[in-house]
């Protein structure tokens, strides 16, 4: 532990910002019901937050490594960072529904900059060796997407503008340090050889890689169905969504770094998938059973972080293990088709429950579950490459990012 505390200013400098950029997966969860009501805004409208940011972050996804390749981590760290700040100010300051989600558009694009380069630059410049870097940065990670719903609770019970004004400072500070704080030439950010814009498509024609990409679009219906449809249901105020997607994200945070290692020590990794996508599609069943309870419906939104923090690892750890591809382009290239996924689900979920009642967007999305749960199962054969051991910490480390970013 001691090593780990032991850092370069430089490695607290890019933690720092990563907390805060994992934060605005969740940030905006909270205040959806509000904006709803001050912008006077649909719920299918004010779901176009998460919509336009996810796709936009998808979409960025496929071009990240071919990006940084070329400009270096540092600079694609900052030119990431400088979008955040400019566009969540921008939101804050916006009076109609359609111009946040426009500017959410353009955080998606900062953010899908900003953490496909963050773990490499801290493995780089961290002391204690790439075991204690991967520590450091799955605690970020698992602390940006806990802290970031109950951010957006606190600050949003004042307004909704609070936690994009919130965001804008605090990534500014970011910004500032990695600035005056990252060397250019240390590391990691040293330029790489450049890498070619059509990698990331060309992966997706490898068998595994693309059976696993099609399981990933179906499993990330199913997850943003449950983080982003379920603040309207629940009918909380903003401090009691905060808090409960607070026990979401912890949840998440825990499973994914503790309970996912363990099990695939002890299991083939496509068994676990198998497990935990049952155990993801039977939750979000008895979520759309008693959608009226709001004790029951918050016991499965926690539960479902549970289950939800194991996939998110051990999807992506066997997304890595799919190929012999180098790991930047298979993560650009599942991590884009995943995002996609999630950019359907929140705006397919209020127009499902207008249309059909409130229950069935859950029902749809335990569907998608129980679809990734069959590619899963019919593709076994494909998929004997994942079950191989990883082959270093800073691959699986890998792996647990580009899982956790989604």
């Amino acid at each position: 532990m001691r090593d780990i505390l032991k850092q370069p200013k430089s490695v607290w400098a890019v933690a720092f910002a990563a907390v805060i950029a994992f934060m605005g997966i969740g940030l905006v969860d909270p205040i959806l019901p509000s904006i709803a009501e001050d912008l006077q805004a649909t719920p299918t409208e004010t779901e176009m937050l998460f919509t336009s940011y996810l796709a936009v972050t998808g979409i960025a996804m496929f071009f990240t490594s071919w990006l940084s390749s070329r400009l270096g981590a540092k600079r694609t760290l900052m030119f990431g960072l400088v979008l955040i700040v400019a566009f969540a100010l921008f939101a804050a300051l916006s009076n109609n529904v359609e111009a946040v989600i426009g500017f959410r558009a353009g955080w998606g694009l900062g953010n899908a900059l900003f953490i496909s380069t963050a773990l490499a630059t801290i493995v780089g410049s961290a002391a204690g060796g790439s075991s204690a870097a991967i520590i450091l940065y799955e605690a970020a990670l698992g602390l940006g997407i806990a802290v970031g719903p109950l951010l957006g609770g606190l600050l949003g019970h004042i307004s909704w503008r609070g936690p994009f004004f919130g965001t804008a400072v605090l990534m500014a500070i970011g910004f500032i340090a990695i600035v005056t704080l990252l060397k250019s030439d240390s590391g990691a950010n040293a330029r790489v050889e450049p890498i070619p814009v059509s990698a990331p498509f060309k992966a997706l024609a490898r068998p595994a890689l693309g059976l696993l990409a099609i399981a990933a679009l179906f499993y990330n219906m199913a997850f943003f169905v449950l983080l982003a449809y379920s603040p309207f249901p629940l009918g909380l105020p903003a401090m009691g969504l905060g808090l409960t997607f607070f026990g979401w994200g912890v949840g998440l945070a825990l499973t994914s770094v503790f309970l996912a290692p363990f099990l695939t020590a002890r299991l083939q990794r496509t068994t676990v998938l198998r497990i935990a996508l049952a155990l993801l599609a039977l939750t979000l069943i008895i979520a759309g059973l008693v959608i009226d309870s709001v004790p029951g419906l918050i016991a499965c939104i926690v539960f479902g972080g549970l289950v939800l923090g194991v996939l998110n690892t051990v999807l992506t750890e066997s997304v890595m293990e799919s190929t012999d591809l180098p790991r930047s382009v298979a993560s650009s290239a599942y991590s884009g088709v995943r995002f996609v996924g999630g950019a359907i689900a929140p705006t397919a979920a209020t127009i499902l429950a207008d249309a059909f009642g409130a229950s069935v967007p859950y029902f749809v999305a335990a569907g998608a579950a129980l679809i990734s749960f069959l590619v899963v199962l019919i593709g076994h054969r494909v998929l004997h490459r994942v079950n191989a051991p990883i082959e270093s910490e800073l691959e699986e480390a890998s792996a647990i990012a580009a899982g956790e970013a989604s």
